[in-house]
């Protein structure tokens, strides 16, 4: 089956078919055929009534033909308007989609809605360099089997039926004609015929491409034989090009948004975020509030002895075991340097039970990598904790001050040693 080029690509939306024209130009000879002895047989002014009336028959038939086109158009207007209407939301929300995979199921499920005959639907991601396929968002499909499945861009429909090159819709009319050439193993098909709710009997795939690269595959599937129109293919073809739109503004709005709100070395809230976020904190009466000053001991021996490098990797350790414990269920932010902050509700006890747990895993992870005989870097840090309130500058004052007088007990307990 190859694949017919977009005609959106000709800058046409749609076209008369063959039959359509047979019936325009064929009804009226047929008619001035089969009348033409009687035409004969009779005077001329009712000849000239006859030919007249064969003429004002293939003009509404034209006509009626030209309406029926123009209702045809004007419906598939309204689709794309709806398209596009749909297409300007999501990316108007990017920004409340933390994650890609939620953006894609809220894209997925906008593209089904928005093609009528599609009843099913996925979106397939192409991994960088291994060119491996995997399914990120279905609908009307059971995902978890689909994950099963292990395949590659080559096996894929839109591959095989674009010579490789990737670069237009590909319309499947008929499943049981593709699937008896499948490079999948049994079970592998067995999985993919097993997973959609309803047989999948036609297929639209179109790609989607990201600054020049292959992002992926959307797939709207139908479980009636040729369910998609030639047009279908077209509204595909507009969809995949705003959803590259769309998905490409999403990881702009994304990375701007992490750069603006996380510190890029442990991947933890910013001072920046922590601080407009402190505003908004929720005082809980019954468990109460509390500020935490966390600031690593040695970071400056580490970076001198090891390096910077050490040093990194000694803060990065530090971040992973609060994410661990305590994110997100705490506000946690990297407030600068070497110094951590946390809101954490209560009660206290927990808290510090928490900072306890957490200098465990770094020991842990210490006492591991020396065992194994790599070098190994011992994270320690100094910690204090004030009851929080709406006294912003009192709180953080107080909890500075007990982190570093923890901070200067384990000095002075260090030099007596």
């Amino acid at each position: 089956m190859l694949p017919i080029k977009d005609s959106l690509k000709r800058e046409m939306i749609d076209s008369l078919g063959l039959k359509t024209h047979l019936v325009l130009l064929g009804v009226p000879i047929f008619l001035l055929l089969t009348s033409w002895e009687g035409l004969l047989n009779i005077s001329a002014p009712y000849n000239l009534v006859m030919v007249v009336c064969i003429y004002l028959f293939g003009y509404a038939l034209s006509y009626y033909f030209h309406q029926c086109r123009l209702n045809r158009l004007w419906s598939h207007l309204q689709q794309v308007i709806h398209l596009n209407n749909t297409t300007f939301d999501l990316m108007n929300s990017a920004n409340r989609y933390q994650d890609e995979s939620k953006f894609l199921n809220a894209l997925l499920s906008k593209a089904v809605n928005g093609v009528q005959a599609a009843e099913m639907g996925s979106i397939i991601r192409v991994i960088p360099d291994t060119d491996e396929l995997y399914f990120e968002s279905t609908i009307g499909i059971d995902i978890e089997k689909l994950r099963k499945i292990n395949f590659n861009l080559s096996q894929s429909f839109e591959y095989r039926f674009s010579k490789g090159i990737c670069d237009r819709v590909v319309l499947i009319d008929n499943m049981a004609n593709i699937n008896g050439h499948s490079t999948l193993t049994p079970e592998d098909q067995e999985a993919l015929l097993t997973a959609p709710l309803s047989p999948i009997k036609s297929t639209l795939s179109s790609p989607i491409h990201i600054e020049g690269k292959l992002y992926g595959m959307l797939n709207l599937d139908s479980s009636k034989v040729n369910a998609f129109s030639h047009y279908d293919r077209n509204l595909a073809a507009v969809l995949t090009h705003e959803a590259a739109n769309a998905i490409a503004l999403y990881q702009k709005s994304h990375q701007i948004y992490q750069l603006a709100n996380f510190d890029s070395l442990t991947e933890l809230y910013n001072r920046q975020h922590f601080e407009s976020a402190e505003k908004e904190w929720q005082i809980n009466s019954t468990l109460g509030s509390y500020l935490v000053i966390l600031d690593l001991d040695n970071l400056k021996t580490i970076n001198d002895n090891a390096g910077h490098q050490a040093g990194d990797k000694a803060l990065k350790s530090l971040a992973s075991a609060l994410k661990q414990q305590w994110h997100p269920k705490h506000l946690v932010a990297r407030y600068g340097g070497d110094e951590f902050i946390a809101l954490c509700y209560g009660p206290i006890c927990e808290i510090e039970d928490d900072l306890n747990r957490i200098q465990q895993i770094l020991a842990a992870q210490y006492s591991q990598e020396k065992t194994a005989g790599r070098q190994a870097i011992e994270v320690k840090f100094s910690f204090g904790i004030a009851s929080y309130s709406r006294g912003w500058s009192r709180c953080f004052k107080i909890a500075d001050d007990n982190m570093y007088q923890q901070k200067r007990k384990k000095q002075r307990v260090s030099l007596k040693e």
